[in-house]
């Protein structure tokens, strides 16, 4: 299969090591693209709900071609989300191509775009964060409880759910909040003189231009890889918001993939993290 060819590619809140994680899916995604630059907008591997007992394969083969990126030369940054906070003790590391940042801004084609994940806007985040650990709890449940239901609905031919879309779609306050999020991300970034902001976290992808009484900026949001597979590229300086469930080549590939979850023992995953950190140029053996 041809790679196709992406100047930029943002992609968040795929929660590696979650259950709720479409590690396949975005496998498939990756080989099917060529990107020149990469940006990980934070959330990528869940680190507050990370489990010694659940890391299959899958999740270890998306860690393994980002890295194979890496050592080709692909310009991978990696922004700093809330699920992955303790990262940001490590921000300003550099690694041939690799970076870890809070976050960046990047020109495309005579702009600016602002690049960060978004946590910083979530009240909850910054005053009860316990609250938002044990949200993150549930939603990972609802999520494999919503895997289950859907399972059942496909044997007796009916379509696929979501059950946290659905309760988010029907709750006046977290609309309000996505909408708040939204304007404040646009209001900042026109203060700053940005012609893009681009944000991950509230796993609503999104591209719209949003206007105040002091500007208008395009705003983006590349959504996530638990509910919307999708994904934010930029080719010559178009935006798209890419969505698995339109890819109707990679889905048919899809069909063809198998249901067993293969886990990683700890010394497995250790071995090929330190395996794949090694083809990294500039890293020590």
């Amino acid at each position: 299969m041809k790679k196709r060819p992406v100047d930029l590619v943002v992609i968040s809140d795929v929660h590696l090591g979650t259950y709720g994680c479409h590690a396949k899916e975005l496998l498939a995604y990756l080989k099917s693209i060529k990107p020149k630059r990469v940006v990980l907008n934070g959330d990528i591997i869940d680190i507050w709900q990370f489990s010694k007992r659940y890391w299959p394969k899958s999740h270890m083969k998306v860690v393994k071609l980002l890295m194979q990126w890496v050592a080709k030369g692909v310009e991978v940054h990696y922004i700093t989300g809330n699920h992955d906070e303790m990262l940001r003790k490590f921000v300003g590391f550099k690694l041939g191509s690799f970076s870890i940042e809070n976050k960046i801004v990047l020109p495309i084609q005579g702009k600016k775009a602002w690049m960060f994940h978004g946590d910083v806007f979530d009240v909850t985040m910054q005053h009860s964060k316990w609250i938002a650990k044990l949200g993150a709890i549930g939603y990972d449940f609802l999520i494999l409880l919503n895997r289950a239901v859907n399972y059942c609905s496909k044997k007796m031919g009916k379509e696929p759910v979501s059950m946290s879309k659905k309760i988010k779609n029907g709750v006046k306050s977290a609309i309000k909040f996505i909408s708040d999020f939204e304007q404040i991300a646009a209001t900042l970034a026109i203060e700053k003189g940005f012609d893009y902001v681009v944000c991950g976290h509230i796993h609503q992808p999104e591209i719209k231009k949003i206007d105040t009484n002091e500007g208008t900026v395009m705003y983006l949001n590349s959504g996530d890889w638990i509910e919307n597979l999708t994904t934010l590229e930029c080719h010559r300086g178009k935006w798209k918001l890419y969505h698995y469930e339109n890819d109707i080549a990679l889905k048919e590939k899809d069909t063809e993939m198998t249901d067993t979850v293969e886990l990683l023992e700890n010394n497995e995953l250790f071995d090929a993290l330190m395996k794949e950190f090694n083809t990294i140029p500039g890293s020590k053996n």
